[in-house]
């Protein structure tokens, strides 16, 4: 089955960031004509020599174990390298594995924050079975000052990005297949199921994708801090954010501090796809299909946090149907979740839908207008 939203039709069109990459003199080929040939070992030396990356392992598909984390060069903007693109093109025959256990790729411009201008192509592949598995737990907060603090933060701290990992730069995800893959499940600000993208400079793209049956405790597949994207021609069916409480900052109810706040919640919103952060970038998502999908607390299919910025959500040529949610606060849409008017001036905190169908959570009930 193709890749992305079957009746997919962005009425914008695909801008040239979303195309596919021209890979034919790639900068290293993985296999030499045979399954047995693609190993994890040629695959990982080849990622970490950058540059364009296909495979030769035969004409029939096959599927690559992930034993450890690729992790992609990055360069330093801050001493003014030139940036760098990376493409890995699977040819629609290649599966990447991470047996859940292993995130399959990390790519961390360390220090770097909205600085890089690399580039991160995956093409034409599959990521299935990865897992990021966190570390930094969040302390348990004892009874203090008369608080029980039973509503403080657990979980973790860290434990982004199931499949993918990444901080600066550019990714752009292209006709690729995203399953099954996990990122921490339970806490306030990780997430990501399959995807985890922050700080970055440029937007990203994803488009003409597949993301089927990703979890996390937010972002059930694609999850943005300080960050944008244009999703395009996609389709999200079945990811869930299995996280609880939400987030907020209440000393009243919390006397223990996490993350330079009395945090509350631990996480639970955007069972698609997530963005927070106040760096002002558009989330855009057209000609997309999100289904089936479900969020303990806010945005069953999407929530967006501007964090007082300008940060906008556009929704264009999509329908989302079938996303469940027991949470109607900021819910302007069916299954939307945001706290930014789409337009400026607006004195609604209601996206403007162009062409887009909102369906209940039994996929009933459709309509093409948001409440004010």
């Amino acid at each position: 089955m193709p890749n992305g939203n079957p009746d997919g039709s962005c009425s914008t069109g695909i801008p040239a960031e979303g195309k596919p990459v021209d890979t034919s003199k790639p900068t290293t080929v993985v296999g030499t004509g045979t399954a047995a040939s693609c190993t994890f070992a040629a695959l990982d030396a080849a990622v970490k020599k950058g540059g364009i990356i296909t495979f030769d392992c035969g004409p029939a598909p096959v599927t690559i174990p992930v034993t450890a984390t690729l992790a992609p060069p990055a360069t330093n903007a801050y001493a003014n390298d030139p940036p760098i693109q990376i493409v890995i093109d699977g040819g629609n025959l290649i599966t990447l594995d991470g047996g859940n256990g292993v995130q399959i790729l990390s790519w961390i411009h360390t220090g770097s924050f909205q600085k890089n201008d690399d580039t991160l192509t995956l093409q034409h592949i599959s990521l299935v079975n990865a897992k990021t598995t966190p570390t930094d737990a969040i302390p348990a907060c004892p009874p203090a000052n008369g608080i029980s603090n039973t509503m403080c933060s657990t979980g973790f701290d860290d434990g982004e990005g199931g499949a993918v990992d990444m901080r600066d730069g550019s990714l752009r995800i292209i006709d690729c297949y995203f399953g099954d893959n996990q990122a921490a499940l339970l806490g306030p600000d990780t997430g990501g199921g399959a995807i985890y993208m922050q700080a970055a400079k440029n937007p990203s793209y994803i488009v003409e994708s597949t993301f089927h049956g990703n979890k996390a405790s937010n972002a059930g597949a694609v999850g943005m801090l300080w960050a944008g994207a244009f999703i395009i021609n996609s389709l999200f069916d079945g990811n869930s954010a299995v996280g609880t409480g939400a987030n907020n900052d209440q000393p009243s109810m919390c006397t223990c501090m996490n993350n330079g706040q009395n945090q509350t919640g631990s996480g639970g919103n955007g069972g698609a796809i997530y963005k927070d952060g106040g760096d002002g970038a558009p989330l855009t998502i057209c000609g997309t299909q999100i289904r089936d999908s479900s969020a303990n607390e806010f945005g069953s299919a999407v929530f967006l946090t501007a964090d007082g910025s300008n940060a906008k959500l556009i929704l264009q040529d999509s329908l989302l149907t079938g996303n469940a949610s027991p949470i109607t606060y900021w819910n302007w849409c069916l299954g939307v979740s945001t706290d930014n008017p789409h337009a400026a001036g607006s004195t609604s905190c209601s996206p403007s839908p162009v062409n887009t169908t909102f369906c209940d959570a039994m996929g009933k009930s459709c309509t093409m207008t948001c409440s004010s």
